[in-house]
């Protein structure tokens, strides 16, 4: 597989894509404002304990106050407490460096990704542990997910540093090494090498880059964390909650930190600025990737000529187009997100089943690429094409699960169950590509619909039948509304505003403006000179 990175710095945003085999597998965007959040470090204050959710709320400075919940509290919280005012030998710790750009930070959110899965039959509960937490009680923690929509940052106090071989563990005694490094001797000459330059108390994640690598790049990269740390321990006896204690790298070395080894072909950016950010941060660590970077030069945006742009502005679409003549609907709940798989032409019934078996198999390839490239995580729900043949619907199931090991994100996928929905839950990180690239219409507020204009007429006509009746004084009114709305109003013969004032006894100057809601109306009266729209809607009771 053909793996790149292409970086493009505009005016006001950087965006990092990467593509496999000449197609949009994942977006970055960093836009001022909403910088990476993620592996930040916060000596924030306990503002609420909510036992009955088990979860506290975390004020770390922000707007909204973090949640933590209680499967993401560190056991050795009391020791590390202190600062403020098991080495197994044969155990793997998953670090998901290939699975998330930032994991070593994420790492108790994607512990806590496994345990998410839809509760009923088959999934119990999973084990609650006591968790004393007090109210102003100052707490360390690491941001593990961005904020999305109205909720906050999610946080952990299962504090890690990630570094380019390895992830630091500063209350964790223990030495892992990633799962995803089959090597058995490589993994017993890591964990020599690793204890043999370890200061005592500290624990470490041996990541899967750090194969075959020579022992002064592990020591170097060991050291580097080891010396964050201690500036970090240092401000802690100086500083007052809520405050940042440690920024993570920007978006651009994050990406390069995490994603950037010998499976990348080249990494290819148009801005010189960021051109020497990354060599001068890649010699540090990798001399030997230094080739693979190259300065774009062309004239043509590098997007365009990566194919990039077409893929992003198919991201951001309802709909996707299947080569087999299918085509998906995606549909974001705020629950879940639902999508439909559509054949899209009709087939013999002889040949149905493997028509449709052939679109959903093509389906699923293109679904996983999907949640990866507009980053969708939660709950996720597939209504696949129906099939009869209980082994036709395994075939879809492993086809799912075979294209999730190249997600680096955790998920889970259950079976296909008789009505051919698939249940799937997916690590949610950062904010979905939707959520960076638009924003909610200020018209339909986001539900993609809006009421009729006959429906928005009956509200006027209620509005002027009330004054009607109360026997109001005012004779002489200005009816402002939406222009949508204005020209239904002006249409018929007679048109509907003349009906309205002939009806109601009243004089109707007609305003369109296009700072009033579609839904909405404003009334106001010529004799008092004033608005009056409140004082005529409906009562309560």
């Amino acid at each position: 597989m053909k793996k790149e990175i292409v970086i493009n710095e505009t005016a006001d945003q950087i965006r990092i894509a990467i593509t496999e085999d000449g197609r949009l597998a994942e977006i970055f965007v960093d836009t001022p404002g909403k910088e990476r959040m993620v592996g930040d470090i916060y000596l924030g204050r306990i503002a609420r304990v909510m036992p009955g959710i088990r979860a506290a709320f975390i004020d770390i400075g922000h707007k909204q106050d973090a949640f933590l919940h209680f499967s993401d509290v560190d056991p050795n919280i009391d020791e590390y407490s202190s600062l403020i005012g098991e080495d197994e030998s044969e155990m793997d710790e998953d670090d998901d460096d290939d699975e998330t750009v930032t994991a070593p930070a994420e790492q108790g959110t994607q512990q806590q990704g496994q345990r998410y899965q839809p509760r009923g039959r088959g999934f119990p509960r999973p084990p609650q542990k006591d968790v004393n937490l007090d109210r102003g009680q100052s707490i360390i923690v690491q941001v593990t997910k961005e904020p999305v929509g109205k909720k906050g940052v999610r946080v952990t106090s299962k504090v890690s540093l990630p570094g380019r071989y390895v992830v630091l563990l500063p209350f964790d005694g223990r030495v892992g090494v990633s799962k995803k490094l089959y090597n058995f001797r490589e993994k017993k000459r890591l964990r020599r090498i690793i204890r043999s330059m370890l200061p005592e108390g500290f624990g470490v994640i041996i990541r899967t880059v750090a194969e075959g690598k020579e022992e002064e790049l592990l020591k170097n990269d060991l050291e580097q964390l080891i010396k964050t740390w201690r500036e970090i321990e240092k401000s802690l006896k100086t500083e007052q909650p809520p405050i940042l204690l440690y920024k993570d790298l920007s978006t651009v070395s994050s990406v390069i930190r995490d994603l950037f080894n010998n499976e990348v072909q080249r990494v290819v950016v148009d801005s010189r600025r960021l051109y020497k950010e990354i060599t001068t941060y890649v010699k540090w660590f990798s001399p030997n990737l230094l080739d693979k970077i190259e300065f774009y030069r062309g004239k043509q945006p590098i997007f365009d000529v990566f194919g990039v742009a077409k893929d992003m502005q198919e991201s951001l679409g309802r709909r996707v187009a299947l080569k087999t003549g299918g085509y998906l609907v995606i549909d974001p709940t705020e629950a879940m997100t639902v999508i439909d798989v559509n054949s899209g032409r009709y087939a013999a019934s002889k040949e149905q089943e493997q028509n449709s078996l052939r679109t959903n198999i093509e389906a699923s390839r293109e679904i996983v690429r999907q949640l990866r490239l507009r980053d969708i995580g939660g709950i996720i729900v597939i209504d696949f094409i129906d099939l009869d043949d209980e082994r036709n619907k395994r075939k879809v199931y492993e086809e799912l699960r075979r294209e999730f090991r190249r997600d680096r994100a955790k998920s889970t996928v259950l079976p296909m169950t008789e009505f051919g929905l698939v249940q799937i839950t997916r690590q949610r990180i950062r904010q979905s590509i939707m959520q960076s690239f638009s924003e909610t219409c200020p018209v339909c507020a986001g539900t993609g619909i809006i009421q009729s204009r006959a429906t928005v007429l009956t509200d006027i006509s209620g509005w002027f039948g009330r004054i009607h009746n109360e026997g109001h004084g005012g004779r002489f009114f200005r009816l402002t509304v939406h222009p949508y709305v204005a020209y239904y109003l002006k249409e018929g013969r007679p048109s509907h505003i003349l009906n309205l004032m002939w009806k109601n006894k009243v004089v109707i100057k007609l305003e369109a403006n296009p700072a009033v809601p579609v839904n909405s109306f404003k009334v106001y009266s010529n004799s008092e000179k004033r608005e009056v729209t409140e004082d005529f809607k409906p009562s309560a009771n």
